[in-house]
């Protein structure tokens, strides 16, 4: 972990249209942007400890879904879990998609940073989200990593050709006792992008829903690729 890096009071910005607070790199002028988004029912500080392992050229920028549902409990979109798999909300989900878009382009306007030099990653929903995005608008980004998470079918209508996603890079890392998403959903992303065509590394654990240590590792392993 680097020194001197802390993360931010909580900020509200006109040009943002979600609440975050920033890991700001230790030069004058960032070299990257990651952008990490949590999970349902959690909030921006979940990934904070991984926020501070970030390289220290690196600008990061941890976002807060736009819905609450309770006491410092936010998410992107509602979902219920049936016999049939997760159901979710599409408008809410399209919402939510439109606004990381933009959460991603201001940050890019505003510190300089390339988009090729972006990445988008979260836990759970918050993967989901960062691959939402990625697939369906690759040139604005450079990579991104779903971290016990899926990729979303209902985006299929949206996805951008394989050409557009020929540059992007993906990062996928699932448990393989995950009973909330189970490890399906990791092996369906992984084929899926494969099919698209997407540059991928894809890594299973011995864990349930969570981000260990070793899945940290792994990602951050990953992102020096991306961003070096």
């Amino acid at each position: 972990m680097a020194t001197n890096l802390s993360i931010s009071a909580l900020h509200e910005d006109a040009d943002i249209p979600v609440p975050f607070r920033l890991r700001k790199p230790l030069t004058d002028k960032p070299d990257a942007c990651v952008i990490l988004q949590h999970g349902v029912g959690g909030n921006e500080t979940n990934l904070a400890a991984l926020a501070l392992q970030l390289p220290p050229n690196v600008l990061v920028m941890l976002t807060r879904g736009p819905l609450s549902f309770g006491p410092n409990q936010y998410g992107w979109f509602r979902v219920n879990f049936g016999a049939n798999g997760p159901r979710l909300d599409p408008a809410e989900a399209e919402r939510a998609r439109e606004a990381l878009l933009q959460v991603a382009q201001a940050t890019q306007q505003r510190y300089g940073i390339p988009q090729k030099r972006t990445v988008l990653a979260g836990f759970s929903q918050g993967g989901i989200m960062s691959a939402s995005v990625a697939l369906t608008e690759p040139e604005k980004l450079g990579g991104f990593a779903v971290l016990s998470g899926r990729i979303l079918p209902e985006i299929e209508p949206q996805l951008a050709s394989r050409e557009r996603l020929a540059h992007l890079q993906a990062f996928i890392s699932h448990g393989e006792f995950d009973s909330t998403l189970p490890v399906f959903w990791a092996e369906r992303a992984q084929t899926w992008l494969e099919q698209l065509g997407v540059p991928l590394q894809a890594q299973r654990y011995p864990a349930g829903h969570e981000l260990t240590a070793a899945m940290q590792a792994d990602f951050l392993g990953w992102l020096d690729r991306i961003i070096a």
